[in-house]
This record gives C-alpha cells, structure tokens and sequence, in this order.
C-alpha cells in the first residue's frame, strides 16, 4: 500500500513511510487515530469482513492477538499442572475393599489341609437355619480341614456377619445350656471335643478329632488372628446389659433380630407384638426363682413412645388371651407380667408366683448413658483420609508458590522498569500503541471546513 492515499474514504498521510492515519473514518467513525498503516489491508477492514461489535467503534489489531497468544503461553504449563491436579482429584475413588479370608492357612501347629470352601449363602452354613442366618445378616462362610504332625485333625466351620451383634445373636441362638463355659474368643463354650465361640463378627465352631489339655489354648490362637470388624460394628446391643445377673440359668440368653429365630424359640409373646419391622430386637433369658423357672423377655424400640405403644397392644392381647378370670397369660400356660422401662418393654412369665414375677421385673431399670465415640481403627478409612489430606496440602502449596511466583514477576518487572525504562520491558520497537486523538480530531475537521472536506469524509 503507497505510504499515502484513501482507504474507503480516509485521508491517509505518509508520516514516518506511512505509519500515521489522521482525520479517518474505520468502523464508520469520524475519529483521528493512529495506527499502523499496513495493518489497513483487506483482511482487516470491516467493511469486507463481518464485524465484531456491530454497531461500535473500535479496531482489530492482528498484532494484540498475537501477544494475547503468546502472553497465554507463558502460562500454559501453569494452566496443565492445574488442569492435572483437578483431574486427579476428581478422579479420586475410595480404594476397592475386599473382606479378608475368614480361616488362617495354619495357627498354633494347625496345617490347612487344601484350601478352605467358602460361599456367601447362609444355606451352606446351616440349611435347616438359613433364613435365622440371613436375619442375624450373614455375610459369608467358610468351612477347612486341618491336621497336626501327631496325625489329630481338626475341622473349623466359620460364619461371618455383618457386625458383632449377628455373631452374638448365631452364637446364642445355637447355645445349649449343658454345654460349659470357656474362656475362648468374646465368648465361648464346649462339650466334648466340640467349641463354639465367636470373636468380633466372626462365629467358629470346631470339631476335635482328639480333645486335648492344650484344645483350649489353641482355640485362643486362632481367635487371635481372626479377622476383625471396624469402628461400632464391634459393639454388641447396649440393652442386653439390663438383663439382671443374679438368678441367671447359665447358657440361656438369646438375642433375637427377626421373627424366625423368635419363632424356634419359646418366646412369651409372638413376632407381630414384637413388630421387628419397627427396628426392634429382643433378648430372652431364664431365672431361678423360689416359685420357680421364670422366663424374663426385653423388647428394646428405638424410641420410649414406641415402646409405650407396643406395651399397649402386648396388654391388649394379654386381655384377649385370658382363659378365664385371674389367669395372666398369652401363651397359656403360668404368670404374665410386664412393664415399660425407658426404651424397653419387659415381660416376665413361667410358672411362678406374681411376687416372683413382679420382684424380677423391678431388677429391670433402664439408665440412659451417653457414650463418647472413639476413632476408628479402620485402616483402610485412615489411609483414605491421609490421601484426601496431602491432596489439600498440596494443592495449597502450589496455591501459595503461583502467589509468590506472580508477586516475584511483577515486582521484578515493576523494579526493571524504574530501573531500566524502556530497555528491558516496554521497548519502543516492540510495541504498537493505538492512540485516539479525539481533539486533535474535532481541530483537523474544522481546518478542512466547507461542505467539501465533510462530504469527503463521508
């Protein structure tokens, strides 16, 4: 393009080969501007091109797009480590858990013959019983053959549930009371060369082929390498703790969770005025009294009202079940009495006498307590946690390194150019300024005057 000319009816001087544009009109503007003239070329004339801003005055440089561009390169590498960072933060999942194996390859001198058969139905624990399995919410199973050097062998049959609660409840549902105490596991007994014990959420029963003195200790062997349960899922129900310990027949708790296994029971009272549909669970026990046998029921509900209305309708059915005058019964047979403590509904039958009956339910007193949760030992909870944590530290670390950077940019920027004007930052050669000289404008357009010049420019 000549250093001077018409560019769409602007007037275009030849200042410095042509870098001067004055008393022009661009984007339909009468304004004074200055700009470089060889930018004025086809490509960037808006009236050859669709505009931008329809309607606006302005200029498209090419050139301050090219430094917008490379300006966005030199933060490019900081916009990838963040763009990364979220990536893998949101990519961040919980580690895949898979429940331990059940049963120990060997303990206490006890070889694993072949490996253990496992199955998650309740079925294969217990058929006659599964559905009492499935209530104390089984889990798995697992069942292996071991053998000794002197030739003894020793068969483990182990069922898994949930949390500690279904392993107590299994452990008393198949609890006989000639069986005799031993101090395996959490809780343990034996008859014969036959143990049953349960530790955390885990319930064994092992058959010697051999009884030994030392069958005892070797059980507590391997209760010691048994898998255990994390956090309150080793807790057992705090009501079972009002039952009272004087009087107790030993090996005749029970602690029910549904209507089956209340069902093989000998229960006062049915599953439909337990309602176990609303969260409740029940605990049966045997007491020796001066009368005689005395069976003692606790109900916990979640709430006090909704024990207050069970209570109700256990009393209804009570009165309906009376064969006649004076005989308190449900079931029948003996003495029926009952009472609300708390969250608990207690019932207490058999054939004794009502002083005994009633003195049995007065041990029954509900004390609210207020229990402070401990950390859990959960290791696979605290190494989620830690990675959570060094994922926040270090994003706030190259959260405050991006702050020192920029701080340590501009200052050494803003100390160069005070420094070192125009020398090191800022060079004249290497900018290109666009000025608007709006009154130098309004001055050249009265100088040119006339009709003429304004006609000219338009």
């Amino acid at each position: 393009m000549a250093p001077s000319g018409r560019v769409e009816g602007t007037t275009v001087t030849g200042e410095k080969s042509g870098q001067r544009l004055v008393a022009g009109q661009y984007h339909r503007c009468a304004v004074p501007m200055t700009i470089p003239i060889r930018q004025l070329i086809p490509d960037h004339c808006p009236l050859t091109l669709r505009k931008l801003f329809p309607g606006n005055c302005g200029l498209i440089n090419g050139a301050g797009f090219d430094r917008l561009f490379m300006r966005f390169q030199r933060f490019f590498p900081v916009f990838l480590v963040f763009g990364g960072l979220t990536a893998a933060m949101s990519s961040v999942r919980a580690p895949a858990t898979q429940a331990p194996p059940i049963l120990p390859q060997q303990f206490a001198g006890w070889e694993m013959q072949g490996g253990a058969q496992t199955s998650t139905d309740p079925a294969a624990a217990d058929p006659t019983n599964a559905a009492v399995l499935k209530e104390y919410r089984f889990t798995d199973f697992a069942s292996a053959a071991y053998a000794r050097e002197d030739g003894r062998t020793l068969k483990i049959r182990a069922a898994r549930f949930a949390d500690a609660s279904g392993a107590f409840g299994a452990y008393t549902f198949y609890l006989h009371p000639e069986m005799t105490k031993e101090n395996l596991g959490d809780q343990g007994v034996s008859i014969g060369d036959r143990a049953l014990f349960y530790r955390g959420h885990v319930l064994i029963d092992a058959q010697f082929s051999q009884e030994t003195p030392m069958s005892a200790a070797e059980l507590r062997e391997l209760a010691g390498v048994l898998p255990r349960p994390g956090g309150s899922s080793g807790n057992l129900p705090s009501f079972i703790e009002f039952l009272p310990r004087r009087d107790y027949v030993a090996n005749t708790q029970k602690y029910v969770m549904g209507p089956f296994a209340l069902a093989a029971l000998e229960a006062p009272v049915s599953a439909d005025l337990v309602d176990f549909g609303a969260s409740s669970e029940a605990t049966l026990a045997h007491y020796t009294t001066p009368s005689g046998e005395a069976t003692l029921m606790l109900i916990s509900y979640p709430t006090p009202q909704l024990a207050a209305e069970h209570l109700k309708k256990i009393d209804a059915a009570h009165q309906l079940a009376q064969p006649q005058s004076g005989v308190s019964t449900i079931n029948g047979s003996g003495t029926f009495f009952d009472k609300r403590t708390g969250p608990i509904v207690a019932i207490a039958t058999g054939g004794i006498s009502d002083g005994d009956a009633k003195a049995l339910l007065g041990r029954v007193n509900y004390e609210a307590t207020v229990t402070w949760n401990t950390p859990s030992e959960n290791g696979q909870v605290h190494d989620l946690y830690m990675l959570i944590l060094n994922i926040v530290v270090l994003c706030a670390i190259l959260a405050g390194l991006a702050i020192i950077a920029g701080l340590a940019f501009g200052g050494f920027r803003i100390l160069m150019k005070r420094l070192y004007p125009d020398k090191v930052f800022d060079r004249p050669e290497q900018m290109e300024f666009i000025s608007l000289h709006l009154t130098e404008s309004a001055v050249k357009g009265m100088g040119q005057g006339g009709p003429e010049g304004r006609g000219e420019a338009r």
